[in-house]
């Protein structure tokens, strides 16, 4: 019984806790963004990471429809088999946040004897990543990118062809001439 503890302290002290973590996205995701994160829409959200610099959504989405930085984030009318719908995205990230337990278990012994803590900074550790969810309404406002909705595949794969071009393009100007 007393190795089980003693491994059992050795692994809690050479351990840290995660209390927040982010989702690993492979590919995309299809879910209730306003699940992924309170603050979108109660609509389906297309979800994946963005492994590019900030705005580089943005950017790709104004260059290739030709918007002049006007409503580039919300309602860009996109067509599909000769439909219109309504394209709006946004740009969030999610962070895993862990409580290290050495640096904690040296400032408490520090402490406990009088002396400055000297770790706080390695309490706690977080690491970000950022994701695009992608909503996707018709012209009467309905949720395209829901399941039950009857041309939700096609959105889907338009979605999955626009991130493979994102992904793909470096010089935007390239997509907006493709489109032309």
């Amino acid at each position: 019984m007393k190795k089980l503890i003693s491994y059992f302290l050795i692994f809690l002290a050479c351990s840290c806790i995660p209390y927040k973590i982010a989702p690993k996205i492979d590919g995309e995701l299809i879910v209730k963004a306003k699940k992924f994160k309170k603050d979108l829409p109660n609509f389906y959200g297309y979800i994946f990471e963005d492994t590019k610099n900030a705005d580089e959504f943005y950017k790709f989405i104004n260059t290739k429809y030709n918007l002049k930085n006007i409503n580039v984030d919300s309602n860009v009318p996109i067509s599909i088999n000769n439909k219109t719908y309504y394209l709006s995205f946004f740009e969030r990230e999610r962070s895993t946040a862990t409580i290290n337990l050495i640096p904690f278990a040296i400032d408490a012994h520090r402490s406990s004897k009088g002396r400055d803590p000297i770790l706080e900074n390695l309490h706690t550790s977080r690491k970000g990543f950022w994701y695009l969810v992608l909503t996707v309404t018709d012209s009467e406002i309905k949720d395209c990118l829901n399941p039950n909705y009857p041309q939700s595949r096609e959105i889907v794969n338009h979605l999955k062809k626009l991130k493979k071009e994102y992904f793909s393009t470096t010089n935007y100007q390239e997509a907006y001439l493709k489109m032309q």
